[in-house]
């Protein structure tokens, strides 16, 4: 099994490798982006519940539910969403079959249900 360290050569090299326009497509990822999606969408419209890094972590038993659930969330406001699993860093949305940022997500979303908010709004 690889090491933290291994890991992170691999993310920097494969970063090294990338485009500013693909750089700028990096939304983040990991547990926590994931957990930070359904209170965002919590937040917007309730279509979700809120979930910590843990209950969305792959490993945990049920998360597979729950992460089914933010993406069926993310699609009742036209956004394809692919969350970060354990060893993939990066969760990637899709509005119309082109790649968009996680903040061009959350965008779309707000003007799609006319509720915007500020981060301080969803993330308590």
């Amino acid at each position: 099994m690889a090491t933290r360290e291994d890991k992170l050569k691999k993310i920097n090299a494969e970063l090294e490798t990338m485009s500013d326009e693909e750089l700028s497509m990096v939304a983040g990822g990991t547990k926590t982006e994931t957990a930070n999606d359904s209170r965002f969408l919590n937040s917007l419209n309730g279509s979700c519940d809120r979930y910590g890094t843990y209950k969305v972590s792959p490993s945990t038993p049920g998360s597979d539910a729950r992460r089914k659930e933010i993406k069926d969330a993310w699609a009742k406001v036209g956004i394809k969403a692919t969350l970060a699993v354990e060893y993939d860093w990066q969760n990637r949305y899709f509005l119309d079959g082109r790649e968009i940022t996680q903040e061009e997500a959350r965008q779309h979303a707000m003007n799609v249900t006319g509720h915007h908010m500020t981060e301080a709004d969803w993330n308590w």
